[in-house]
């Protein structure tokens, strides 16, 4: 395996990891090349490269914190379920349409786990309670556009089980580690 710079290794996974974003970063590239329907400018190209080199990041770190298994998926979940929700959100809107004053509140949901972890301090214990509060707020808030959106409702709901999945795997990672 050859060193890089700061000491990580590009092992095959990362190398996947990292391939697979720039591909997820040209593919409207190519797709404007074949279609009108996808018109992206260069504002949405410099959105998308921060937020899926952003995600990225914060995956590499978390692989240079901890070797727990169930605590490195437990964050890809949660961040998944958290680019998901900006991306679902400034593609098309779950409630109604993207310009749909509503949707906002998604971001609150976002705030409600980045909190919590940080009021957690990363610890998984906290980590699991901190991913429910976020399935909670998810939930209510999609239940809450039920009237206005009833498909949008039921799909922003389900965005619930993915924050509640990251929560029982921080709860497994909770119980792995060794007591003091």
């Amino acid at each position: 395996m050859a060193e890089r710079g700061g000491g990580g290794r590009w092992s095959g996974w990362r190398i996947g990891g990292w391939g697979f974003a720039a591909l997820l970063l040209l593919a409207p590239l190519v797709a404007m090349q074949f279609t009108r329907e996808v018109n992206w400018t260069g504002f949405d190209f410099l959105f998308a490269a921060v937020l899926i080199g952003g995600v990225g990041l914060l995956l590499e770190l978390v692989a240079r914190m901890t070797s727990n298994f169930a605590y490195r998926a437990g964050v890809g979940i949660a961040l998944a379920a958290a680019f998901l929700l900006i991306w679902v959100n400034g593609a098309v809107g779950l409630i109604g349409s993207e310009h749909d004053p509503y949707n906002f509140l998604f971001l609150g949901v976002i705030g409600v786990a980045v909190l919590g972890a940080v009021i957690a301090s990363f610890q998984s214990a906290g980590m699991a309670l901190a991913m429910l509060a976020a399935a909670v707020a998810q939930a209510c808030i999609g239940l809450g556009g039920l009237s206005a959106d009833p498909r949008g409702a039921v799909f922003s709901t389900a965005f619930g089980g993915l924050w509640l999945l990251s929560a029982v795997l921080f709860r497994k990672a909770a119980r792995e580690q060794p007591a003091r």
